[in-house]
């Protein structure tokens, strides 16, 4: 089996899921490689013209080399126009998604481009376009520098694959945000702005290093506002917070809602990772319900309905599924709740903590997630090595990847 990368570990991933030996490689080289485009609900009604009942405008949003966030605020700022998203897709990739005006508009532009971006208009929905439309995601991967061709031997294997959250969703190389929602749990605010000013890992690069050292001073702040490259824009409305003289929670709240959101969500992904990998060493089935566990009730091909309890009569199909850390946490005698019990203590967190009255817009009931990967439809060629294939909504096609590559280094193999 093959060892696992530290970088993983320290996003709670302590295990790999199959025995496949793994092809090496890597993946994203200049984006091109690396697709995503999103499959949508049946329920998100299109007009392809404006009506009375249709009266939102829906685009096409493609990009490159900007995750959804940013491209967001980039559209914001060069085009004065708002959008929202359904799903955030990462920087490194070419991906095609839909985006949503939030007001009504009867004759939108029909194409919008900003730096790194391109709108279509595709028609107009009935309501303002939301995460319950997204249905998953299809990928379409080159993997590059491969030892092996061959997934004849992984392809029985892949319904074993965990659910696992990937490394972009606590910051890739920079594994800062869980931390940083970790210490707003506990409600130490100093520290979480500390971390993210300051925290730094083998991957910074030089100028990095040298602008979070001087960040461990505050007296060096407004030296350090003049010296931030455009990519630390979080960093900047941090900082600027700080100077003004504004407290840490004012200095937390000046980060956008949608990314300030995510500090506490990494968190929680943190603590799943860590339950799910417990759960496989322990060599729980994640694919077969067991009495006492939750379920999802599948709806489609990729899409999860309603939550129930395990009932060896239903005629569904039920796939496992692990309960959330949140405020509304309450463990019952499923055998995930339990792991995750057991996390929470070792973390010294209580469900109740999830409620953050200082910051109520960051507090987090919980939820449920599907244990395996559940990925359909997949599909590989050979001499280039490709793959292809469909994934829910909220996983990870790297979590798949990495249990095909098997990287020593997921960083330099482009995860």
């Amino acid at each position: 089996m093959a060892s696992i990368p530290q970088i993983d570990s320290r996003a709670g991933i302590d295990c790999y899921c199959t025995s496949f030996a793994g092809t090496g490689g890597s993946i994203k080289h200049g984006n091109e490689g690396f697709m995503v485009s999103e499959l949508v609900d049946e329920s998100l009604d299109i007009s392809l013209s404006y009506n009375e009942s249709h009266r939102y405008p829906l685009y096409v949003l493609e990009k490159q080399d900007i995750d959804s966030n940013h491209a967001l605020f980039e559209i914001e700022r060069e085009l004065h126009m708002r959008f929202r998203v359904m799903g955030i897709k990462d920087a490194k990739a070419v991906t095609t998604q839909y985006a949503g005006m939030e007001r009504v508009t009867r004759n939108p532009p029909t194409e919008l481009r900003s730096r790194h971006t391109r709108l279509t208009l595709k028609g107009f929905t009935k309501h303002p376009l939301e995460r319950r439309f997204l249905a998953g995601n299809k990928f379409e991967i080159r993997i590059y520098n491969s030892r092996s061709s061959d997934l004849s031997s992984f392809v029985p294997q892949i319904s074993k694959v965990g659910n696992f959250y990937g490394l972009q969703r606590f910051g890739s190389e920079r594994l800062v945000t869980h931390l940083v929602g970790r210490e707003i749990v506990k409600r130490n605010f100093t520290q979480a702005v500390e971390l993210l000013l300051c925290y730094t890992t083998e991957f910074d690069t030089q100028m990095s290093r040298d602008i979070r050292n001087k960040c461990t001073d505050p007296r060096n702040y407004r030296e350090v506002l003049k010296m931030l490259p455009r990519g630390m824009d979080i960093e900047r409305q941090v900082l600027s917070a700080l100077v003004a003289g504004r407290n840490a929670i004012a200095a937390l709240r000046a980060v956008p809602i949608m990314i300030r959101r995510l500090f506490v969500q990494a968190y929680q992904a943190y603590i799943f990772n860590r339950c799910l990998s417990r759960a496989i060493m322990m060599g729980e089935d994640l694919l077969q319900p067991r009495a006492g566990d939750l379920c999802f009730e599948m709806e489609g091909l990729v899409t999860f309905g309603r939550i129930i309890k395990y009932n060896p009569d239903s005629k569904a199909k039920l796939v496992p599924a692990i309960r959330m850390a949140g405020y509304s946490f309450q463990p019952g005698k499923g055998r995930f709740e339990n792991i995750t019990r057991a996390v929470l203590q070792e973390e010294e967190i209580a469900p109740k903590d999830f409620y953050i009255k200082e910051m109520q817009e960051l507090s987090h009931q919980g939820g449920f997630r599907q244990a395996p990967l559940w990925c359909t439809d997949f599909w590989y060629e050979r001499d280039p090595l490709k793959v292809s294939f469909k994934l829910p909504k909220g996983s990870y096609a790297t979590t798949l990847l990495r249990e095909i590559i098997k990287p020593d280094d997921p960083i330099r193999s482009g995860f």
